[in-house]
């Protein structure tokens, strides 16, 4: 399987206000390295899997509303823990909805899945990976 991925990054701040998360229930600042990454079975005419110049636009288009954003602020996450897999799944669904809809190209609609990663540190990372078919 041939893939292609794409780097950006955001700055966040939020809470997760539940005693599992110890100190992390009060606020605090994250800075996400986001990588997604693009799957194909076999490559399209042009011989790539993905536009990337696309996919770096729509990448930034997708955290720009979160860069520099208190979490928990955003009507979007009222009342939502805001981990850092759930946040995975919220931007692999924006990239996802691009590919369906021809903002990542038009061949992007037959990829065969999107896999979402946020490094929080050199240490830990989340993943969502999910098949468009």
């Amino acid at each position: 399987m041939f893939s292609v991925e794409v780097r950006d990054r955001i700055m966040i701040g939020h809470s997760l206000p539940d005693p599992f998360f110890g100190p992390a229930q009060a606020m605090h600042g994250a800075t996400f390295v986001v990588d997604v990454a693009f799957f194909r079975e076999s490559l399209t005419r042009q011989n790539v899997v993905v536009d990337i110049g696309a996919a770096l636009t729509v990448l930034n288009e997708t955290l720009k509303p979160l860069n520099y954003k208190n979490l928990d602020t955003l009507p979007q996450f009222e009342g939502v823990l805001t981990t850092t897999e759930f946040l995975c799944k919220y931007i692999f669904d924006a990239m996802a909805l691009a590919a369906r809809t021809g903002k990542l190209g038009t061949d992007a609609a037959d990829l065969a899945k999107i896999r979402v990663t946020l490094h929080e540190t050199d240490l830990a990372r989340a993943s969502y990976e999910g098949a468009l078919a």
